[in-house]
C-alpha cells in the first residue's frame, strides 16, 4: 500500500480537506510511516522580517505556528538560524526545508548576524532537493542567498533554477487580487470563492522573474489596478509546485505579513504543501505556467 493519498481520498475524508485540525489530522493519520522531520530555516542575512523575529529569547510567530500545526499533522518541526545545519554531515536527517529567510544566507549578515551556511551545506542543499527532499519557499525565500536584483542571473544561479522564480522589487503593502487556478492541489480550500475562485487579502507582495516552463502554478498574482511600477505587467505566478529532480518544491510569495500566517487559510496552505512535498500527498503538479500566465515573462520595466 502506498504511503501517499490521492486527491480523491482527500477530498473524500469527512468533507473538503484541510477544513480543520481536526479534520486534516484524521486524514494524515491514514498514511503510513514516520513522522516527518522539517527544518524551518529562518536566518536573516537581510531585512528582518517581524514574524520570523525572535524577541526576549522567546521563538518567533512563524516557528511558533508551524510548529504547533505541525506537531498535530505528523511533521515535526525544528527551527533554526544556523547555517552549519547544512553541513553535509548533519543534513541527511531532515525530510524537507522550509525556508523564510533574507539576503546572502553564505554571510553572517549585517543586523541579526548567525553562522551562514557554507559552500559545503549549499552544495548539500541542492543535492537533498534533488535526491528526493521537499522544500518550502515563503514569501522572502525568493530574496536569499542574495541570488537576485542587480545579479540577475536567473536560471544560471543554482538557488533560482531550484526555486522556480527569481525576486525583482516589492511596492507598497496593498490589498491584491490572487487567482487560484489549480484548486485541485492541497491545503488551498480554504482560499476558494465566489465564480472565479479568487480572492483579495492585503500583503507585501513580491514582483518575480525568470519562471522556468515546467512550474504549476497554483495560484495567480492579478496585476489589474495593483499600486507600484513593479506590477505594471501582464499577470504572474504568485504560488507554484515543481520537481527538481527527485525533491518537490513549493513556493508562495504571502508570508509577510503577522495576520497571514494567523489565518486559517494560509496555515491549511502550507499544511498542504508540506503534505505534498514530503510524499504524504499525491497530485498532479503538470506545467501550466503558459496556458495560466501566458504573457508573464513581458516586463514593461
Amino acid at each position: 500500500m502506498s504511503n501517499a493519498l490521492s486527491r480523491r481520498e482527500l477530498l473524500a475524508a469527512g468533507g473538503a480537506a484541510f477544513l480543520g485540525l481536526g479534520a486534516m489530522n484524521r486524514l494524515l493519520a491514514r498514511t503510513e510511516g514516520e513522522t516527518k522531520r522539517v527544518l524551518f530555516f529562518i536566518k536573516s542575512a537581510g531585512f528582518p522580517h517581524p514574524v520570523v523575529t525572535r524577541r526576549n529569547g522567546k521563538p518567533s510567530l512563524a516557528e511558533t505556528i508551524l510548529a504547533d500545526i505541525g506537531k498535530e499533522h505528523g511533521f515535526e518541526v525544528t527551527a533554526s538560524k544556523d547555517g552549519g545545519v547544512f553541513n553535509p554531515d548533519q543534513i541527511g536527517q531532515w525530510d524537507a526545508f522550509v525556508f523564510e529567510t533574507t539576503g546572502d544566507l553564505t554571510t553572517e549578515g549585517q543586523g541579526e548576524k548567525s553562522p551562514p551556511i557554507t559552500p559545503e551545506g549549499e552544495k548539500a542543499l541542492y543535492n537533498a532537493i534533488k535526491s528526493g527532499k521537499g522544500f518550502l519557499g515563503m514569501h522572502c525565500a525568493a530574496d536569499t542567498f542574495g541570488h537576485h536584483g542587480a545579479r540577475n542571473k536567473g536560471k544560471d544561479d543554482p538557488y533560482i533554477e531550484m526555486l522556480g522564480g527569481e525576486f525583482i522589487v516589492h511596492g507598497a503593502q496593498q490589498k491584491g487580487r490572487i487567482e487560484v487556478v489549480s484548486p485541485h492541489f492541497p491545503g488551498v480550500e480554504k482560499y476558494l470563492g465566489g465564480s472565479d475562485n479568487s480572492f483579495a487579502i492585503q500583503e507585501e507582495w513580491y514582483a518575480l522573474k525568470n519562471f522556468p516552463d515546467d512550474l504549476h502554478v497554483v495560484m495567480v498574482q492579478d496585476t489589474t489596478g495593483m499600486k507600484g511600477p513593479m506590477y505594471d505587467r501582464p499577470n504572474f505566478p504568485m504560488t507554484w509546485a515543481r520537481n527538481y529532480g527527485k525533491g518537490r518544491v513549493f513556493y508562495t510569495s504571502m508570508g509577510h505579513r503577522e495576520d497571514v500566517w494567523q489565518s486559517p487559510a494560509y496555515q491549511g496552505l502550507l499544511l498542504g504543501a508540506l503534505a505534498w512535498a514530503t510524499g504524504k500527498v499525491e497530485v498532479n503538479i503538470e506545467p501550466n505556467i503558459h496556458k495560466v500566465t501566458p504573457h508573464c515573462d513581458q516586463l514593461k520595466r
